[in-house]
This record gives C-alpha cells, sequence and structure tokens, in this order.
C-alpha cells in the first residue's frame, strides 16, 4: 500500500467525525436548554433564572393542567411569534427568525414531553 492511502484512511474517519460535529442538529431540547431555561427553568417549571427581574412569570411547561388547554398550533404560534401572539406575556420574545419550522415544531413536542400532556386531555 502507498503512504498516501495510509494517510488517506487513517485520516477519513477523523475528517467524518468532525463534519458529523459541526453539522450535528441541535435536538429540541438542547434548543430549549440553550434558549428557554434562562425563564423557564431547566426543568421546564417557570423558575428561571431571569424571573426575579419578571413583571409577569413564564409559564411552568411541567403543569399538565395549563399545558393541555394549549393546541399544538397555539405553542408553535407562541414560539415563532412571542407571547403576545396568543395573548400572553408580551416578555416572551418570538422565535420565528431563529428556528426553521422543523425546530419549531419540534420545540412543541419537546414541550408535550415535558409537561407528559397533550391537548385536551
Amino acid at each position: 500500500m502507498k503512504p498516501t492511502k495510509i494517510l488517506l484512511g487513517m485520516l477519513l474517519p477523523l475528517a467524518i467525525t468532525v463534519s458529523d460535529a459541526v453539522f450535528a442538529k441541535e435536538t429540541a431540547e438542547d434548543n430549549y436548554k440553550t434558549y428557554c431555561t434562562q425563564c423557564h427553568g431547566s426543568q421546564g417549571n417557570g423558575k428561571g433564572i431571569n424571573i426575579r427581574d419578571m413583571s409577569v412569570q413564564p409559564r411552568d411547561h411541567t403543569d399538565a393542567k395549563a399545558m393541555s388547554a394549549r393546541s399544538d398550533q397555539d405553542l408553535v404560534k407562541v414560539i415563532k411569534e412571542g407571547g403576545a401572539a396568543i395573548n400572553k406575556s408580551v416578555l416572551m420574545p418570538p422565535w420565528g427568525d431563529v428556528f426553521s419550522d422543523e425546530e419549531v415544531n419540534d420545540l412543541a413536542q419537546y414541550l408535550r414531553k415535558v409537561c407528559n400532556c397533550s391537548y385536551g386531555k
């Protein structure tokens, strides 16, 4: 075997690993932890580090009763357009320019996992 083939054979797995790491899709849980926990808390209970400075307390995403009252469409709308879009706090920012439609839908489904609930139940 020629030295160039050996070197290529050694570097190719490394290149694939680095490429996968760079282009790995963020999960809904990753996005929640990055963008939502400051207000909604690491457990999703509305007890994030920003709450002491907020006049309106963030939604407790673990509250199955309250979360069951919101349709998936409401969840998508509030993530994309912010709290005011569904007559909730203007402190909830719109994330539609940050997340793709797929990421917004994934976040809405992640919220269903956090509350262990579905719409109307």
